[in-house]
């Protein structure tokens, strides 16, 4: 009998409405592998940052029944350095070894609460410094989407946290199940950059160009080599130039989106074919399947034998 595991979303007080329900979303187009309950510190209602409170029906003791605590997005103003009583009571329900992720703000509350201490995390850029300043302890990266550090997770703002949400189905289930629930809810399964392309920027002129067009000739051809200045002829642009569009529109440089990306469907074929390491590497454009390795080890941190193990036995 299939296991279905069960998610609890604790909501605090000043909880966005809108990352409140990316969990149940997400993980309920999942086909029956997941249950998802919500839950407050006392079972009562809580306010949003909207113009209405929520009731819930289930009070702290779902959180000793999860297999994953999901902590929503709170009101920047709602967050501080440390954990209330009664929110220290809540989590103190978790039982070992549950999976524990934040979506945005919520990472403060895990800071708060001494889970992340010597651990990477991520939160919403617009707070990072105040971030940094409350939880000194903490390596915060306030580049990337989300962060996967074992049993704990953090994703950056708002929308991050679906991308956080399908980053889970695709460690539990394997990258086919996560595709069909991203078609579903009609979301990438996989965006590109990290938050850097949403920090405030001035808006380009109308006839400014864009890399879009390159980057998506790019991905047609990453089994073959991709110099800048490849990307830069197919855009009309100087090296330069090209360059410093690139950064801003997608938050990396263009060599490591190439190899992001390269990574990226290395991890598709390792769980969709029975190919050589060898010959994957080539079909993504590395020179040798020790780079794939390397780049595989660098960005999640197994080597391709394990991963395929791991997500094979998953689909």
């Amino acid at each position: 009998m299939q296991h279905v595991e069960r998610v609890v979303v604790l909501a605090l007080d000043g909880v966005y409405p809108f990352e409140l329900g990316m969990p149940s979303r997400i993980f309920g187009a999942a086909e029956g592998r997941y249950e998802v309950v919500t839950c407050t510190v006392d079972g009562g209602p809580v306010r949003t940052d909207a113009d209405f409170s929520i009731v819930v029906d289930h009070g702290p003791e779902a959180l000793g029944a999860a297999d994953t605590v999901v902590i929503a997005a709170v009101t920047p103003d709602r967050v501080t350095g440390a954990l209330s009583e009664e929110v220290a009571a809540a989590l103190a329900f978790i039982r070992p070894g549950t999976r524990v992720v934040s979506i945005c703000t919520g990472a403060f509350v895990l800071a708060a609460a001494g889970l992340l201490d010597g651990r990477r995390a991520t939160t919403h850029w617009h707070v990072s410094d105040l971030f940094r300043r409350m939880f000194p302890r903490v390596e915060l990266d306030p580049d990337v989407l989300f962060v996967d550090d074992g049993e704990i997770l953090t994703s950056a703002g708002a929308a991050s946290g679906i991308d956080i949400c399908l980053h889970i189905v695709r460690r539990d289930h394997g990258s086919e199940l996560a595709n069909r629930v991203a078609r579903r809810c009609v979301v990438p399964p996989l965006r590109e950059g990290g938050q850097a392309q949403y920090i405030e920027q001035p808006v380009p002129e109308p006839s400014t160009a864009s890399t879009a067009a390159t980057r998506d000739w790019a991905l047609t051809r990453l089994g073959d080599p991709l110099a800048l200045t490849d990307l830069a002829a197919h855009a009309g642009m100087s090296l330069r130039t090209f360059a410093r569009r690139f950064n801003d529109e997608v938050g990396m440089s263009p060599g490591r989106w190439i190899v992001q990306q390269r990574v990226a469907r290395a991890r598709h074929l390792l769980e969709a074919s029975d190919l050589s390491v060898d010959r994957i590497a080539g079909e993504v454009g590395f020179a040798t399947g020790a780079s794939l390795r390397q780049h595989l080890q660098a960005t999640i941190g197994v080597s391709p034998q394990t991963y395929r193990r791991t997500f094979q036995t998953a689909r």
